[in-house]
């Protein structure tokens, strides 16, 4: 009997057949080889039964009670330019991220980390978005997340059967790695679930593939929410929400509506801009407006093939990354644009502490969408969202997470409301400025020292090109007070001279400048017995004004000696611990833009400015040092942006006489004994 293999439905090999009259009979266990195309198809049948049965699964999977992770390495290829230096040759390479729900609970919002860490360029990511909303291709070196899209959530088993396609995701990875050549694996350092909740153990690593099973953290005690099939909304410094008020088949009405809940957050002139991931377009907007008006994108794409008799002439935008700006006040009014409630405030979004009916922003489009998106539930927020101004702090903004519809008063005064079709959330919140990237700078000056601390070189980043060329990384030249009122282009001779004068060191090439729009200057204006004052300065170096402005000064040590301040409105956060704000007193809210000096051939450019004292008490603040710099600020904004500190404070030193007084004393007595005694002569 020939021998047969269980996992086929009939034996790969046959018996011979019964030899005819006067053939040579063939020994009885001799088998004939089935054809190569046979075993094909033999292979071909068994996958499949094996799959109606069930997809097998690594032992590793199967012993998850959780949500089991993945990061399989896949292929890797040298790429151009062919470098002889090993650790900087580029190499494309590919990997496969899973992410399976093997537990009993739905996981809402999936998030997870990949520690990449062999400076790897990310070029795409199917079936997820970076968390941040970073542009592909991005720089992913020291580790990401990735977020879901377009499916953001997964099943649970149990409540599908097992259907695979709702309780798994595979990320598609390519890329691009540097240094790591074959035979070893650019592996992560790590991968692990970030929703909170769960709690990961150090992944398994097998050459190329990483595994590891995160399951709910029993200590964890999750707020109490309604049990809906949504997330909760979550709180953040800027939240914006996209509502479907009103879908058909083949287009939508969707409304955003943005909320500014930090206390010192704002914009100015803002521009919001996202991804289409569905070839959407936008036909219509009320209450903003996309800085491009182009149909090109439609008509040469899948839409214009689709909508055939749409007069593109009329549609707002066809980008797949629209830049969308808000409407000026005078605009809030108009019958075809505007009548949106808190739409046209010219993209100023204040921090409710100012004023909390500016403090939010809306607007509507009509959104078009193509195949097979046409039935009114084919609904998709757009992804990787971004919001900046003009001189104000960045928001890092996350991904859209479904939650449950937004509800609207009634427009007539009504008790009833009525909920959207759909509503999303973003939540944005403000990150530090990392060194050299501010937008505004402090410098610190004494009474008693004549030489002002100016701001870091390069504090606002350095232009790449520099004529004439200076040193970025140099430490700034220090400046008598006078320079402060001076542009830095005109500075340098003032510098130069102060330098002669002080016997300071002067490098070459010399310290580039700070290449700030708005400086500060915080110098210490007195100290006696009882208390002390400062004085604040503002420089506004920019062509424009800045309306409503503010600023916020941190004081670790001295703030509890707050008293007054005297030409601005001071007022102590009670939120935020050692916080004064300051903003202009009535009338004086404008901090108005350089100017040409009184003769433009000659006199350089005059900076806007304002300026108070605030005075401080001693009572609350016992042993404070103003030599030491108690009296200096730990942190200061402007308009919610945080401006780059001098590292050093003035010394005490800087303003003594330069004849000391041990000398003079030892001389009085001198002169005092050859007087009374002249025998000593």
């Amino acid at each position: 009997m020939a021998p047969t293999f269980s996992l086929l439905p009939f034996p790969l090999f046959s018996p011979a057949k019964t030899p005819e009259p006067g053939e040579r009979k063939l020994p009885k266990l001799m088998m004939k080889p089935i054809p190569i195309f046979s075993v094909l198809l033999i292979l071909l049948f068994s996958l499949a039964r094996s799959q109606e049965v069930g997809q097998a699964l690594s032992p590793s999977e199967e012993d998850c009670n959780g949500i089991y992770l993945s990061y399989v390495f896949v292929s890797r290829e040298k790429e151009f330019p062919r470098i002889k230096n090993a650790s900087a040759q580029p190499y494309a390479f590919s990997a496969i991220a899973t992410i399976l729900n093997a537990g009993v609970h739905d996981l809402k919002g999936w998030k997870i980390f990949i520690g990449f860490q062999h400076n790897e360029i990310l070029v795409s990511a199917g079936q997820a978005v970076l968390y941040d909303g970073s542009e592909l291709p991005a720089h992913v070196g020291n580790g990401t997340y990735f977020s879901g899209y377009p499916q953001s959530d997964l099943k649970n088993a149990i409540d599908t059967a097992g259907d695979m396609t709702q309780i798994q995701v595979q990320i598609e990875i390519k890329g691009t790695q540097f240094g790591v050549k074959s035979p070893r694996i650019p592996m992560p350092k790590t991968i692990k679930l970030a929703n909170d909740g769960y709690k990961c153990p150090a992944p398994t690593l097998k050459r190329s593939e990483m595994d590891v099973c995160c399951v709910l953290d029993p200590k964890y005690k999750a707020k109490a929410v309604a049990d809906t099939k949504f997330l909760p909304r979550q709180n953040g410094d800027l939240t914006l929400s996209y509502d479907v008020l009103q879908a058909y088949g083949s287009n939508y009405l969707a409304q955003v509506s943005m909320s500014n809940n930090h206390p010192l957050g704002r914009l100015d002139n803002w521009n919001l801009t996202w991804d289409w991931m569905r070839g959407e377009f936008i036909y219509t907007m009320k209450g903003a407006y996309t800085l491009k008006k182009d149909a090109s994108g439609c008509i040469y794409g899948p839409a214009g093939n689709y909508y055939q008799s749409l007069d593109f002439a009329t549609v707002m935008n066809c980008q797949k990354k629209p830049i969308i700006a808000d409407l000026p006040p005078e605009r809030a009014n108009d019958a075809q644009v505007g009548l949106i409630s808190n739409c046209c405030k010219n993209g100023t979004l204040l921090p409710p502490t100012m004023d909390s009916s500016k403090s939010k922003a809306a607007f509507q489009l009509q959104v078009y969408k193509i195949p097979p998106d046409l039935n009114r539930t084919a609904l998709y927020a757009p992804q990787n969202w971004k919001i900046n101004g003009l001189l104000n702090p960045d928001y890092k903004c996350g991904p859209p997470i479904r939650v449950s519809p937004t509800e609207f008063p009634d427009p007539n005064g009504l008790l009833s409301t009525s909920s959207a079709v759909a509503s999303w959330q973003v939540v944005c919140n403000i990150t530090r400025p990392k060194n050299k990237q501010s937008r505004c700078c402090v410098s610190f000056s004494a009474y008693y020292n004549d030489t002002v601390i100016p701001c870091n070189t390069c504090a606002c980043g350095c232009p790449e090109s520099i004529t004439p060329a200076c040193n970025p990384d140099a430490s700034p030249l220090l400046l008598p007070s006078e320079a402060l009122l001076v542009p830095f282009a005109n500075r340098t001779a003032k510098a130069k001279a102060w330098a002669k004068i002080k016997h300071y060191n002067v490098p070459n090439p010399i310290p580039c400048g700070d290449y700030c729009g708005l400086s500060i200057n915080w110098h210490i204006n007195s100290d006696y017995r009882k208390g002390w004052t400062a004085r604040i300065t503002l420089f506004n170096w920019e062509d424009f004004n800045f309306a409503h402005w503010f600023t916020a000064i941190e004081m670790d040590k001295a703030f509890l000696g707050y008293e007054n301040v005297y030409s601005f409105n001071g007022t102590v956060m009670e939120d935020r611990n050692n916080t004064i704000f300051l903003q202009g007193l009535p009338g004086l809210e404008y901090l108005i833009g350089e100017t040409d000096g009184p003769n433009p051939l000659t006199d350089p450019r005059v900076p806007g400015k304002q300026q108070s004292v605030i005075s401080f008490t001693k009572k609350k603040t016992p042993g404070i040092n103003m030599v030491k710099g108690d009296g200096f600020p730990s942190r200061v904004f402007f308009n919610g942006e945080e401006c780059s500190l001098p590292t050093e404070f003035p010394r005490g030193d800087g303003y003594r006489a330069s004849v000391k007084i041990l000398p003079v004393i030892s001389m009085a007595l001198l002169v005092f004994m050859f007087i009374n005694q002249p025998w000593l002569l």
